[in-house]
């Protein structure tokens, strides 16, 4: 089910002041006629992970795009679906119940795809306010070498400073020696199962093999702060998701009821100036 406006607008009111994590935000969601947006709050950049966090990975871009701009959103974690899309991908190939064949239309659509359109899609968002800052890949692994070059072909052209993707440690050797080849940063994403050892494996592997560090699987999984972390390898990190859960692999909760250390963190991002984006990944189910 998609989420109204109204609905959307309670996530971001609710997400971020209800649960204090920075001093006073005036979101500009609460305006009735918003102005470009900006979430950038005392120095840290609050983003959002769409549109999965509209509950439909294949919105279109332009819907996407109007989603973000109601809510105040000025940057993005954007999965590649609406942008590929937008550029005319076979959108049989991203749908439950793909064929063989549909996958392979999108491999050899990929081959070709029209870098015009996808920078026509980027100036939109860039016209908008919205910087799309990292791009996530699906099943990402699974395609062969010309692929995997289109994934940073398409993520330079759109702007972003990182791609992103699941955390697979035995395939991030690979796609690490693409990531330093391309000279951009790939933040694995990690869940509950994945630990600290995990990543700093993977930052063996490559100088451009980064972190997506979910806070709130990392504490329901590895049951501490993920500020040690993070602090570590700030350098290492290309964005944080931000979500409340509990510990002992507890679940989603509303922002504020967990035990996860959201206010630390962003805190850790203001006073360091970091330029690690707090991206809001919505999971849990709103209330009428």
């Amino acid at each position: 089910m998609l989420y109204t406006r109204r609905e959307l607008g309670k996530l971001a009111l609710a997400a971020v002041p209800g649960a204090t994590l920075l001093p006073r935000l005036e979101w500009q969601a609460a305006q009735k006629d918003p102005a470009r947006p900006d979430s950038n709050v005392a120095g840290v950049q609050i983003g959002l992970n769409v549109p999965y966090s509209f509950n439909n990975n294949l919105m279109s871009a332009d819907d996407t795009l109007e989603g973000c701009v109601k809510l105040g959103i000025s940057a993005v974690e954007l999965r590649s679906q609406p942008v590929e899309l937008y550029a005319g991908a076979p959108q049989a190939a991203f749908e439950r119940g793909a064929t063989a064949d549909d996958k392979e239309a999108l491999r050899k659509w990929r081959l070709s795809a029209p870098m015009d359109k996808v920078r026509e899609c980027r100036k939109k968002y860039d016209d908008a306010g919205v910087k799309i800052e990292i791009v996530k890949f699906d099943n990402i692994y699974k395609e062969p070498d010309d692929v995997t070059d289109y994934f940073f072909e398409l993520g330079r052209t759109l702007g972003a400073r990182a791609l992103s993707c699941e955390i697979s440690l035995e395939e991030t050797k690979r796609l690490g020696q693409f990531a330093d080849k391309h000279q951009m940063m790939v933040g694995y994403h990690g869940h509950t199962e994945t630990t600290p050892e995990m990543w700093e494996t993977a930052f063996g592997y490559a100088t451009h093999n980064g972190a997506n560090v979910d806070i709130g699987h990392f504490i329901a999984g590895n049951n501490t702060s993920p500020v040690p972390f993070i602090r570590q390898h700030h350098d290492r990190i290309t964005h944080l998701h931000i979500k409340d859960k509990k510990l002992k692999n507890g679940p989603n909760v509303p922002f504020g009821e967990g035990d996860t250390p959201i206010k630390e963190v962003l805190q850790l991002l203001r006073d360091n100036k970091w330029p690690i984006q707090a991206t809001i990944e919505f999971e849990y189910p709103l209330s009428s």
